[in-house]
């Protein structure tokens, strides 16, 4: 009889179903900014995928859980079990994190997809973000960024950098553009509206067309320096906590991964799409708009790859995601350029491979 009852309990446990699983996951992105609408398409595809006795993800906008600076220690520590990030914004924990969310006049969109997909990028994110018990899925990408913006002083050559306090994210960013003769405020892109109003900054940068005009930017400054030279591409992603990835089954996982891939492509087109209608927004609104000549971007290139030398060369690890990202570009130069006009992408004049693959070991 006691044999029964046991044999009949243990059949019982294997029937019932594990517990769903509710992660809560929020944003650096407040609701107002049209980056918000990578994560928020990353969630509802995960959702979903995945079945509802398994795992859901409630999300939150950025800043109403905690402060975007504050998003990274929370998935750290397991407060929230994930959050949605650019991935330079934690630079100031291991200088690695930069390039992992951008380059100065290196990579482009397609650049980003391939190496991540293909050329071990996926790796490296999680080598870096597993330093701090994280998981990490890269799962959107824009390409360059639409540039400066500045209230009352155009930038139309690089000379009209001298002397501009301009908002500007990134490590190699800023003393890039130290080298150019301007001077880098750092401060979230929550504030840099008012920033302009106020006359705290001469002029910013942040992101795409598109989501510098949902930021309202139109409304506070009258010029537009293109191109995106400091950030030629940007990375989006989720951070997981381990602990709660470990706790997934693998279908789950493989789930989430499928979700990211998926993601990662539509944001590309969708935010193309989207910087291509902010672009007649500006000029409707009278934005001026100037492009930097050839010259000039070859300057800034030459300046830009000894920045990122000397940044790399301050961290084996930076230097090893360059050097991984600099071979990806030699490798896939030999077809990319004998494809030539149907390429995807130049192949840039970057840093010298072996000087940082050196500062790597």
């Amino acid at each position: 009889m006691k044999h029964l009852i046991t044999t009949a309990a243990l059949a019982m446990a294997a029937a019932t179903p594990a517990l769903s699983e509710t992660w809560t996951m929020t944003s650096t992105w407040p609701s107002s900014l049209e980056l918000i609408e990578i994560d928020k398409h990353w969630v509802d595809l995960a959702n979903k995928l995945v079945d509802d006795d398994k795992l859901t993800i409630e999300f939150y906008d950025g800043g109403s859980l905690v402060p975007a600076g504050e998003v990274f220690g929370a998935v750290e520590s397991g407060t929230i079990q994930a959050g949605a990030d650019w991935p330079g914004y934690w630079a100031g924990r291991n200088s690695a994190f930069s390039p992992l969310s951008t380059t100065a006049s290196l990579f482009n969109a397609v650049d980003y997809v391939n190496w991540i997909q293909e050329w071990g990028g996926a790796d490296l994110y999680n080598e870096v973000y597993g330093q701090f018990g994280m998981v990490y899925l890269p799962y959107g990408v824009t390409n360059n960024e639409s540039g400066f913006r500045t209230v009352s002083q155009p930038i139309r050559t690089l000379d009209d950098l001298q002397g501009l306090r301009l908002r500007l994210s990134g490590l190699e960013q800023g003393k890039l553009l130290e080298k150019l003769g301007g001077n880098q405020v750092s401060m979230a892109g929550g504030e840099i509206y008012q920033s302009l109003e106020r006359g705290v900054i001469d002029g910013a940068e942040f992101s795409t067309p598109n989501v510098d005009f949902s930021g309202g930017f139109q409304q506070v400054t009258q010029y537009w320096s293109t191109p995106g030279w400091h950030q030629s591409s940007s990375v989006f992603g989720v951070m997981i906590n381990k602990g709660s990835w470990d706790a997934l089954d693998e279908e789950t996982q493989e789930r989430l991964k499928i979700a990211a891939d998926a993601t990662m492509l539509w944001s590309l087109s969708f935010t193309e799409r989207r910087a291509t209608e902010a672009y007649a927004q500006f000029q409707e609104a009278g934005t001026e708009i100037t492009r930097l000549d050839d010259e000039a971007l070859e300057r800034v290139q030459q300046l830009a790859n000894e920045t990122i030398t000397e940044v790399a060369c301050e961290n084996p690890m930076s230097a090893k995601v360059y050097a991984s990202q600099l071979t990806y570009l030699q490798e896939y130069s030999t077809w990319r350029d004998a494809s030539a006009p149907f390429n995807l992408g130049r192949t840039p004049n970057g840093p010298d491979l072996a000087a940082i693959q050196a500062c790597a070991e």
